[in-house]
């Protein structure tokens, strides 16, 4: 774990620069915002915490026609699901050492306070990461390895990976190790090779670079994102999709050559909504995609001559509007993964926790004196659950060439 030192803190101290301290990092974390959040249905069991929601799966089959005087239909009844899921318990942890700290105190010259920045900073950087988070599956993986060399590996796409980051590199299908807590040293860009320390290890395609420790043993740690909810094949909340037909999202890959980009167009986008609403009776209500893909968009409406300007929606989110009898946003996530659109019905989906993001101060003090060494510590924490109430109100467009 990357300490708060004298010599990382150097930059913000006012013997070199004035004005307040801009950020360089990217922390926009569209999805989080939008989805409502709820304690409602946490509970807590022998075990830890969990929610409970009910879940519709069947219809009552006792209907139908009779002639004058025949016996009824056999009665029937709704058939339900109910999911007892344990929330994920998710953590960031600063370290400042004990003459950071004075310094902060008592040097007039320094124009941020060591400790305001580190405290602030780490809860952005775990929000950002929870962000990242909605749109994986569970397990932590942030990028496939595509292709192997001397303690690098080249990966498929790597817009969660930062220089700096402790990562695991895993075997995707088991969780089985190949590398654990490596530190990225460089990432080009260019060419999308990434630089581990430590021993060198030989990685294939079937591995996967996962943040360090969230997918250990082959059980998944964080909350169930995007990429396990809007699937048609994984098992959900406790329940298989391949023994409950109805608790399936939607799923729309290339029809000539699934992972082939193919151009976005205004009809693949309505037949998406369309069998959204035929197979769950919901209505999409934003449709979440990168900047690639809202550039693709946007050419489309260019295009065809139509009004482009980014629109208001409730709740203060803006976007460009796509028509579907009523104006649906289309809004940009930098989370959202390259060539895809996530068309999500946000009545039915919610972030389950018992309480907001907030510091462990549970013995009433946030930073603790760490034993042996002149450094304290603190982590905020949230356990929470990302959960739908109908799976097949949300849907997936893949493949999409982006602009």
């Amino acid at each position: 774990m990357a300490q708060a030192t004298m010599t990382a803190l150097t930059a913000i101290l006012k013997e070199i620069y004035e004005g307040r301290i801009e950020s360089q990092l990217q922390n926009e974390v569209v999805a989080a915002k939008r989805i409502e959040r709820t304690s409602d249905g946490v509970v807590e069991t022998v075990g830890g915490k969990y929610v409970d929601f009910p879940i519709r799966v069947g219809r009552n089959a006792g209907i139908g026609n009779r002639l004058e005087n025949e016996a009824l239909p056999t009665a029937g009844s709704q058939a339900y699901a109910a999911p007892h899921i344990p929330l994920t318990y998710c953590y960031g942890r600063v370290r400042l050492t004990g003459q950071l700290i004075e310094l902060a105190e008592k040097n007039y010259q320094s124009f941020a306070s060591a400790l305001d920045e580190e405290m602030n900073g780490v809860k952005d950087d775990a929000a950002k990461d929870y962000n990242r988070q909605i749109y994986g599956n569970g397990t932590g993986a942030m990028a496939n390895v595509t292709a192997d060399g001397t303690n690098t590996v080249t990966v498929d796409n790597y817009q969660y990976l930062e220089v700096g980051a402790f990562v695991d590199i895993r075997t995707r299908s088991t969780g089985a190790a190949i590398a654990v807590q490596r530190n990225i040293t460089a990432i080009n860009e260019s060419t999308k090779v990434v630089t581990y320390d430590g021993a060198d290890v030989t990685a294939s395609a079937t591995d996967g670079i996962y943040r360090e420790g969230n997918f250990t043993g082959g059980t998944s740690r964080e909350i169930s994102g995007f990429d396990l909810i809007i699937s048609d094949t994984l098992p959900l909340h406790g329940i298989d999709p391949a023994l409950q037909s109805k608790w399936k999202a939607t799923i729309r890959n290339n029809p000539a050559a699934a992972g082939t980009p193919r151009a976005l167009s205004e009809g693949i986008m309505i037949e998406m909504c369309d069998a959204i609403r035929t197979r769950s009776g919901r209505k999409v209500t934003v449709v979440l995609t990168g900047l690639g893909c809202r550039r693709a968009y946007f050419n489309l409406l260019t295009q065809q001559r139509r009004y482009t300007d980014t629109k208001s929606f409730d709740g203060g989110f803006q976007g460009l509007a796509f028509n579907y009898g009523t104006e649906i946003p289309v809004v940009e996530d930098v989370d959202c993964k390259p060539n895809t659109m996530k068309f999500i019905d946000e009545k039915s989906l919610k972030i389950y926790r018992n309480r907001p993001w907030h510091w462990a101060d549970t013995d009433g003090t946030v930073l603790k004196w760490v034993t042996g060494f002149d450094a304290w510590e603190g982590f905020i924490k949230q356990y929470s659950e990302l959960g739908t109430t109908h799976r097949n109100g949300h849907g997936s467009l893949n493949d999409i060439i982006e602009g």
